[in-house]
């Protein structure tokens, strides 16, 4: 089915431009190796599962913006965790994602969902954290030239409506064309894009759900902000640019939840093994809250750790058959847990050539994980509240 688009632009990709400064979250092939070697995306559903019985959603719907989706899986998996708790209740789910790459493989999983919840709205974008919770750009230029396309989707299985999900890769791979920013190497959008699914046979009852162009949207009930930012940054940083336009898009009684690495793990010992020094992990959770607090002000809460125990770490870990580390440990598994190290502690490429070239990376690797009998990682997470 073709959806009808508001104020599309054709773009080249050939406009998206080279980075100097070459950013490690958007190397897609270490991305798509760490996603399908470890359990993190299944730890990090679970830690988010943790709040739903806490949400108070008011009409006309649940609303869930997801900071980052990925490929997606977070966010599946949340949506079921979702209807399992809420399953009469209407879903407005909106992913913020600037790779159209992970938006194309997001869009594989979400016909399923659309089944087992009928009324569910799903909006991706590419816009900025502070622009996409509203789907409306900062800069008055830009709001004029959104590329919106809404599609409403006929049938009821999940053949059918995939079939029609997929027809919407061709629109994906020509809106979500990026740009690199020179100084810091970060990527955005050339055009502000979004794309709304929902079931046509679900269109009266989710009339006052499904977003409008130009329409201020309703605040969130979840975020989800999973490793959302580079972690060498300052806390300032991550507040001003990430973690403050986020929290300010919560309903009252909504949660953000916060994930990041920690570094209290095997993973950065393989990695001091090559650079003894290497401490990528500037902002811990205290930090980062306490600047985080000082940002919003008494509207808001963020809970000491004391108040959370519970929620505070979590590990996951390289997936390992059963005795693969009982001999001599294969070059496939090594290249899997250096990858995997490398990517949490987000070492850039010209960084990693000289120890690739001398081998050094497979002594380091192999060592640690005989030590620790495998491979595994600590995130922590907290939650900002809305008084």
């Amino acid at each position: 089915m073709v959806g009808q688009v508001v104020g599309e632009k054709t773009t080249d990709q050939s406009a998206a431009a080279e980075s100097p400064q070459f950013r490690f979250y958007d190397n897609r092939q270490k991305y798509l190796l760490f996603v399908t070697t470890t359990n993190e995306k299944q730890r990090t559903a679970e830690r988010v599962a943790q709040e739903l019985p806490h949400l108070r959603p008011r009409p006309p719907a649940l609303r869930l913006f997801d900071a980052g989706t990925g490929d997606g899986t977070v966010l599946a998996m949340a949506q079921r965790a979702l209807h399992h708790r809420y399953p009469g209740v209407p879903f407005c789910v909106v992913a913020k994602e600037i790779s159209g790459e992970d938006v194309r493989l997001a869009l594989q999983k979400m016909a399923d969902r659309l089944v087992e919840h009928p009324q569910t709205v799903l909006v991706f974008t590419n816009m900025l954290y502070g622009e996409a919770p509203w789907l409306s750009p900062r800069r008055p230029d830009d709001r004029g030239r959104v590329a919106w396309r809404e599609v409403p989707l006929t049938g009821t299985s999940a053949h059918e409506l995939d079939a029609q999900i997929q027809a919407q890769v061709d629109f994906v791979s020509r809106v979500w064309a990026t740009r690199t920013n020179p100084q810091t190497g970060n990527p955005s959008y050339v055009t502000p894009a979004v794309l709304v699914l929902y079931r046509a046979d679900q269109r009266f009852g989710l009339d006052s759900v499904i977003p409008r162009p130009q329409a201020a949207q309703l605040p969130y009930d979840l975020i989800i902000a999973s490793q959302p930012f580079r972690a060498r940054l300052s806390a300032e940083r991550k507040v001003r640019n990430v973690l403050a336009p986020l929290a300010r898009a919560l309903a009252p009684s909504g949660r953000l939840v916060v994930v990041q690495s920690t570094g209290r793990d095997p993973g950065l010992q393989i990695v001091r093994g090559i650079w003894p020094d290497e401490a990528p992990f500037a902002t811990p959770r205290e930090v980062l809250t306490a600047a985080l607090s000082q940002e919003l002000g008494e509207a808001f809460l963020v809970p000491a750790p004391e108040e959370q125990p519970e929620q505070v770490a979590f590990t996951y870990g390289l997936e390992l058959s059963a005795g693969e580390l009982d001999s001599s440990i294969g070059t496939s598994t090594l290249l899997a847990a250096w990858n995997a190290a490398v990517y949490v502690a987000q070492i850039e490429d010209h960084r990693l050539t000289e120890a690739i070239t001398s081998g050094r990376y497979l002594e380091a690797t192999q060592e640690v994980l005989q030590r620790h009998k495998g491979l595994w990682f600590e995130n922590e997470s907290f939650v900002v509240l809305r008084r």
